[in-house]
Order: structure tokens, then sequence, then C-alpha cells
């Protein structure tokens, strides 16, 4: 075989530096397993001053979902995982699409048939991928050179599986799990061409890792079983391997797996429930992995932290239990900690699904409700009251605590009204001092006058805000109508 195009693809891998890849398939949404992956491949890269490539892995057309690509290039957007080489912005080993790369890896399967790694399979049942396959009843293994020419000249349909040896085994090394020694005749002759002309999954990743001069492969723990083929692979083509990191999965609970199937959140449904980008990606980089020395005890990062903090040394072999509660803590202080510009500007989507009344200013209910919060999501039902006062009993008005009863808050709003009525200007200042000092002029507690006006002004048990803050945002003229029709409420009919 003519080595001249080998030569050329071999002349253009990069060398010499750290090159990591994520390598999604457009199937659907981005799973939290996935983004961790993609979450460690480019903190590898970043921390060692790599490259961090991003590859789309679409030769099984049968399991593409419409606009899946978009989404995953948004998500990573969002999440700051930026790319080096890819699809949208090129690079030196384009192209970056599996399906564009098409005409590569049938070049490549057949140089390892040429060096006695694979040998093409006739059988009816060559689609399957070695499931129920024995390799010993495969009669395609041993055909001589003329048999299989006669095949091919006559058009017979056919795969190409790889040629795994009879004998000894296969050791592997993970950063993980560490040395790994399987017996080589417990593997598979694996499909790695299929009739259609297109590479199965694990011959063309091998195939692209390689020519795009991958140096570190992130991966779930479910393919350990495949890299002693992979590297067999590696071995046959005379190939350097790359380091593989095998990350055990993440689990909704001991016994089972996160799955979309099972309802299990991915993360455009949690950005969809009111998590915050760097919450969900602080809380995902530590299913699975721990920093380690002065950091042991950090929980918190930033992504730029992370960088600095991240070590292979520190991944877990251990499944990692996706807990929503402790993300629920991550979100709550990530939330906390936004400034109040960067708050109101993530929270004003849900400030509008409660407040539809334009004249209410959102700046001032975004720092009542800021601290108040594990989730955006909670927002719309914590603020609607001031869109439209809801019906409540009058039973809201006995409070024990601030020794309130539906009798002394209709006189509390009694006296209270008249003192709102001529207010002037309107503003937190006047309206805490004008309250204060109805108190104290009637020898009464500061809640038993408070309370009753924020029972009156919201209809609700709780409230992100006291009396003073919500007749503020609500302004005169809503305040009092609101007062007035409690004083109504209130008021025995004889």
């Amino acid at each position: 075989m003519d080595m001249t195009w080998f030569d050329e693809m071999e002349a253009k891998i990069p060398r010499g530096t750290v090159r990591t890849r994520f390598a999604p398939s457009p199937t659907g949404y981005m799973h939290v397993g996935n983004l961790r992956t993609a979450l460690y491949t480019w903190l590898i890269a970043r921390k060692n001053k790599g490259a961090f490539l991003f590859r789309l892995e679409d030769t099984d057309q049968t399991r593409q979902v419409e606009g899946a690509t978009e989404l995953i290039y948004r998500t990573m957007k969002e999440c700051g995982l930026t790319h080096d080489e890819g699809p949208d912005v090129g690079g030196p080993v384009g192209p970056y699409i599996q399906t564009e790369r098409r005409g590569f890896y049938g070049k490549y399967a057949q140089l390892l048939v040429e060096r006695g790694h694979a040998y093409p399979c006739f059988c009816e049942k060559t689609e399957e991928e070695g499931e129920g396959f024995q390799r010993s009843e495969d009669p395609c293994r041993s055909l001589s050179p003329q048999a299989v020419r006669e095949k091919l000249d006559a058009g017979a349909p056919y795969v190409i599986r790889q040629k795994i040896p009879q004998e000894g085994s296969t050791t592997f090394t993970d950063a993980s799990f560490g040395e790994i020694t399987v017996e080589n005749n417990t593997l598979d002759d694996q499909v790695l061409m299929k009739r259609d002309g297109l590479p199965t999954y694990n011959f063309a990743n091998v195939v692209d890792d390689h020519l795009m001069g991958i140096t570190h492969v992130v991966r779930g723990s479910e393919y350990l079983a495949s890299a002693p083929k992979y590297n067999l692979l590696y071995e046959g083509f005379g190939w350097e391997i790359p380091t593989y990191i095998h990350c055990s999965p993440v689990m909704r609970d001991a016994q089972n797996k996160m799955s979309k199937r099972h309802g299990d959140p991915s993360y455009e449904d949690l950005r969809r429930e009111g998590y915050l980008t760097d919450a969900i990606l602080n809380y995902v980089a530590l299913l699975g992995w721990s920093p380690r020395g002065e950091l042991a005890e950090q929980e918190f990062f930033t992504l730029e932290e992370l960088v600095d903090a991240f070590d292979l040394t520190g991944i877990s072999k251990s499944p990692a239990i996706f807990d929503l509660e402790k993300l629920k803590y991550f979100n709550s202080t990530y939330i906390k900690n936004l400034s109040p510009e960067a708050f109101l500007a993530a929270a004003e989507p849900y400030l509008r699904q409660g407040i539809r009344n334009p004249s209410i200013d959102l700046s001032l209910v975004a720092p009542l409700v800021q601290t108040r919060l594990d989730t955006l999501t909670e927002i719309p039902p914590m603020v609607d009251f001031f869109d439209t006062l809801p019906e409540y009993s009058n039973e809201l008005y006995s409070h024990k605590k601030m020794k309130t009863t539906p009798e002394n808050s209709l006189e509390a709003l009694t006296l209270t009204l008249p003192v709102l009525e001529a207010l002037e200007p309107w503003t937190f200042e006047s309206i805490h001092d004008a309250l204060i000092k109805l108190a104290e002029d009637n020898g009464l507690k500061n809640g038993r006058i408070m309370w009753p006006v924020r029972v009156a002004v919201s209809g609700k048990p709780t409230t992100p805000g006291g009396a003073v803050e919500l007749c503020h945002i609500l302004g005169k003229e809503e305040t009092l109508r609101r007062i007035r029709q409690g004083l109504q409420q209130l008021t025995p009919t004889p």
C-alpha cells in the first residue's frame, strides 16, 4: 500500500503540547455526565496551557436530534468552555465533523487489514458490534486472501472487524483506575467499518484522536471495557497511546445512573429550573473530583480557580451521587453572592412572570428576594401579590408574636389610613417614620401597626420585605386602596 497519503496526514498532526477534545454526538440535551466530561477535558487543556478541541461525532445518523448541535454549542458558550479548534472556528486538523471525514476511515481500515489487525467479514449478522457474536464462530477471520478477493469482486456486502489476538493479554493504564490487564480471549472482534461505509464510534474516535494529536482522552468508565481494543488499534497502527481518564458514572442514587428517560435533569433543565450556570459548573466539577492539599476543604470555585486547582489525581474511582439538595445549596450561595446588578439581570424574567404591572420598580423588589432563594423559579409566587392582591382570610391578621388579632388589626388600620393619606412625599423613609411615630403616639409596639399593614397590602402570611418596603414599592394609591379593602374586610357586617 502506498503510504504517501498516510505520511502527509501524520505530518499535519500538532505535537509537543497537551491537546484534549470534547466529542459529543448530536443526540439531544447536554446531560450532567456529558457536561462533566466537557468540563474536565477543558480544565486539563487550560491547566496545561494546551489546546481544547470540539469535535462532532455524528456517524450514528439514526439517533440524531434536530437542533441538538446548536444546543451543545450554546451550552458550551454559556459555561465558558471555549474551544480552540472545531467546526465553527476551524483548525489545522479539520474537518471536525466525523461525517465530513468519511473518506479517512476506510483507508485506515484497509491499512489495518493489510497489517493483519483487521479483516473483512461477510457474515449476515455483521452489523452487530460483537453482541452475541463470538469471534470463534466467525469463519471470515480465517478466509484466504483469494477467497476474500472473490467475495469482494462478486460485490458481497461486508463490514471490517478488528482482529483481536487469540492468545495473551492486553494491558492499559488509566489515570484514575491504574493498570488494568485483560485476557485477549475475552475480547470480541468489534466492527470497525459498517456496510454503509461509515465507521463505528469505537474506530472513528481512535483514528480521529490520533490524527488530531489528542494527548488526553476523558470518557465515562463504561468505556473501560473497550480500552484494551483501543490499545490494540493504536498498537496495530504503531501510534502513541494517549493518557486515558475514565470517570465513574454520575448516579441518581446508589443503584441507578442518571438518565433522561427517567426524568433526571439535563443542563438545560437545570437552567429552566432556576439554577445559575456558575453554580451548576461548580457542583458538577465536584461530582467525581475533589481538590487536594490546602484546597481540600474548599467547595466554591470560579472557573478560573478550577483551572488552577484541577489535578488528575483528584478524580475518584467511586460513582458520584447527584444530590439536588446540595446543588440547591450551591445555587443559593451563588445567588446571594451576585452583585445587585447581576442578580436583577438574572432574576428579571422571573420577576416579570409574577409582576406584570409596569409601574412596579423591579429594582426595588429584587433585593427583597435575593437572600431568600434556592432557585430563581421560586421568585414568581413570592412576588405575585405586587401585581394582584390575592383573596385572603382574616386569620392572617392573627399573629401571636406581634400580639395582633383581626379585632385590633381593624383598629390599627383605622389609625393608619389617615396618616398615610396625608403623607407626602411617598418615600421609604417617610413611610417608616410615619408608621413608627403612629405606634409610639398610641402607646403600641411597632408590630401592632406593621403586621396589619403588611397583611392588608400583601394578603400573604409571609412576604419578602416588611410593611414599609411593600408600601413604598406599591405606591401611595395602591397602598391606600388595599388598606381600605382590608378595613372593609375586617369590619363586621351588621
